[in-house]
């Protein structure tokens, strides 16, 4: 789901059911853990992006990534007919290269918080797309989420920071959950019955191999510091791959709509960390949108909100379960 930078969702794959063993305070601390470390993909995109440029920091961090998740797609090798292939490299591409290169251009221009709560759009975007693309029922509550969600990032919008629009930020953060609603939806659809850890690594690999002959075009043509290089070295160990491997361990124990709580935890560890290291301030316009993006979350994740407002021709193998149980991080 940072998914999750990013990055991650919940993907409904192919998990364990929630065993109810274990999950009180280890649970707990995990989920706290992964809105640290995801909130802390934004930061590190806003060190790293002046000195990579989004194309060569986006490589960097897909490539890390799928290294550290690469044991996955190893044990679960027999499962990726040639067909399946080429789905994953399309989903990559939607679920991965663009919004990680979306939020990474982001990064360059605003603070980091604006990445972060624009990235909670990702759950209302979700049902909206179950909608779209499979006549699922969106249900009156998500669509209120959907409305509260819009209108937080116009409210966002509409900030500057130095005397300088964020919009564009804003506008990029909103494509990227976007696209991960897109994908969440078509991983549901086309790769069910796949290990969720190894459709992560098998994407993350499709992704790196898309974008890797942009980034060696627009590759940084001075040295690039330290701190910047640590920045990126995080971004794709820690915040990518190891960050989902223990969100997919919490999945496992507790289900995707329990874990998918993380989505309200990365914007606030995002602006602190953006206030404590960069001395980034949340401005009212921020928090009014946060308060109108996580409400929309909200919303969109209560147990009252399958109730159809809109709906289409019911597709019975439509996406109900992803539409219902999906998180980020950037």
């Amino acid at each position: 789901m940072q998914n999750p930078a990013a990055s991650p969702r919940v993907w409904t794959v192919h998990s364990a059911p929630p065993t109810g063993i274990g999950s009180g305070w280890i649970t707990a601390v995990e989920l706290t853990l992964l809105g640290a470390i995801w909130g802390a993909s934004f930061l590190f995109m806003r060190i790293a992006a002046g000195d990579f440029g989004p194309l060569a920091l986006v490589e960097v961090r897909l490539s890390l990534g799928a290294l550290v998740l690469l044991p996955f797609l190893w044990k679960s090798r027999s499962s990726f007919t040639p067909r399946l292939i080429w789905r994953l490299a399309g989903i990559g591409i939607i679920s991965f290269a663009i919004p990680f290169i979306l939020f990474a251009w982001g990064a360059e221009r605003a603070p980091a918080g604006i990445g972060a709560i624009t990235n909670a759009m990702t759950v209302p975007f979700t049902a909206l797309m179950a909608f779209l693309l499979y006549g699922e029922p969106i249900g009156r509550q998500r669509m209120m989420g959907l409305v509260a969600g819009f209108a937080g990032v116009i409210v966002l919008a509409g900030d500057r920071t130095g005397g300088v629009g964020v919009w564009p930020a804003a506008l990029a953060g909103m494509l990227a959950a976007l696209c991960y609603g897109v994908a969440v939806n078509l991983i549901h659809r086309y790769l069910s019955g796949i290990p969720a850890a190894a459709v992560a690594a098998a994407t993350l690999l499709s992704a790196s191999l898309f974008v890797a002959p942009f980034a060696w075009l627009s590759r940084p043509q001075y040295p690039i510091p330290l701190h910047s290089w640590l920045s990126a070295a995080a971004l794709g160990v820690l915040c990518t791959g190891i960050a989902y491997a223990v969100f997919y361990r919490v999945i496992n124990r507790i289900g995707a709509q329990r874990s998918s709580t993380v989505t309200y935890l990365v914007p606030l560890f995002s602006v602190l960390w953006a206030w404590t290291l960069l001395g980034e301030q949340l401005t009212p316009r921020m928090a009014l949108a946060a308060v109108c993006i996580l409400g929309g979350v909200a919303l969109s994740q209560h147990r009252g909100a399958v109730r159809p407002l809109l709906s289409a021709a019911t597709d019975p193998g439509g996406a109900s379960s992803a539409a219902g149980n999906s998180s980020s991080g950037g």
